[in-house]
């Protein structure tokens, strides 16, 4: 199960509306056969599995594990429980059972029916972590939402409204590697009018997330590079609701809920995971109505800025630390 689980994450950031899933054909303690879902609308984790496999007679004599719960419904793919039913695999062993309503315990009755042995919640947690904004986004019908600045040693984010180099190299690449996992990425009005900043994957390879501009008034300049080609932009306001290429207005009420119909806009356009850069008005919101599930804390330890806009404060213990040489990343979670 836990080879199962790193060739999924081999497909970070592709498989979008879809769950990370790999699967491991295992004959006589030895493996036979691997795969890996690449993309929604391709086969499965289970059938690229089966596929590798060379001799498929072995497969009668097989144990198949599988991160999550094969599916058992008709979609862009033929169900996996029928497949696994069809090429005779007699045990399956799975990771996590699949939340989405589609599933849910309908692939593991389909295979249960056919006489197949069935055992769950093998590295159950793990196989939890791995698709943890699929989950979230089908349990509570939001996105996975990670909070993440930088901040001095002092604790500010920038000098008196002015944007100030405050991560090294190392952080800013970490950084653009979490933009290329996830989905997509939220900015408030006056983030983008201080820093003019992309949004986009330059530091590693990856996908561009989808970007979410809070521009209540359309205060942004169409020069401005978060309005160019480069990925498709949601610009939540006041005034508008249209849409042009990859530019897509939608009008929505500013009051004191804003976060829940936003997220509930997300959630009706598939967005499993969101990353909240700022500014620190936008991110107090999230903490404030405990809308979040982590939180990416950048900090230089040896640049003191004496003044300037004020960081974030969490309550909560530091899940994990990092050292990025003269920069620490620490990851809170919010459970």
């Amino acid at each position: 199960m836990q080879r199962a689980i790193q060739l999924a994450c081999k497909s970070l950031g592709n498989t979008y509306p879809n769950p990370l899933v790999g699967s491991v054909i295992v004959s006589q303690g030895r493996i036979i056969g691997e795969g890996w879902h690449h993309k929604a609308g391709e086969p499965h984790a289970e059938i690229n599995a089966m596929n590798s496999v060379q001799d498929k007679e072995k497969l009668t004599t097989s144990t198949l594990y599988v991160t999550l719960e094969p599916c058992a419904h008709y979609g862009k793919t033929p169900p996996c429980a029928e497949k696994i039913i069809e090429w005779g695999i007699p045990k399956v062993v799975i990771g996590s059972m699949d939340p989405h309503e589609k599933v849910n315990g309908k692939g593991k009755a389909l295979l249960e029916k056919a006489g197949v042995e069935v055992i769950t919640g093998v590295l159950h947690q793990q196989c939890e972590d791995l698709n943890k904004r699929f989950f979230t986004f089908h349990r509570k019908q939001r996105p996975y939402i990670i909070l993440k600045w930088a901040q001095s040693a002092d604790g500010f984010m920038d000098k008196d409204l002015r944007p100030y180099k405050i991560s090294n190299n190392l952080s800013l690449q970490k950084s653009h590697q979490l933009r290329a996992d996830e989905h997509a990425i939220l900015v408030g009005t006056q983030t983008v009018l201080n820093d003019n900043p992309d949004l986009t994957v330059r530091e590693v390879k990856g996908n561009n997330p989808i970007r979410i501009i809070l521009d209540r008034k359309l205060c942004i300049p169409s020069n401005y590079k978060v309005l160019n080609k480069e990925a498709t932009t949601l610009i939540i306001n006041e005034k508008e609701q249209k849409s042009e290429a990859n530019l897509h207005w939608i009008s929505l009420g500013f009051d004191q809920n804003l976060l829940t119909p936003l997220l509930d806009i997300l959630y009706r356009k598939q967005i499993q995971s969101v990353i909240v850069e700022g500014g620190a008005y936008t991110l107090h919101q999230f903490i404030k109505q405990q809308l979040w599930d982590e939180a990416w804390v950048f900090t230089a330890e040896n640049l003191h800025l004496n003044h300037g806009t004020k960081s974030p404060r969490l309550t909560h213990r530091e899940f994990s630390i990092e050292q990025l040489r003269d920069n620490q990343l620490k990851i809170y979670k919010n459970i």
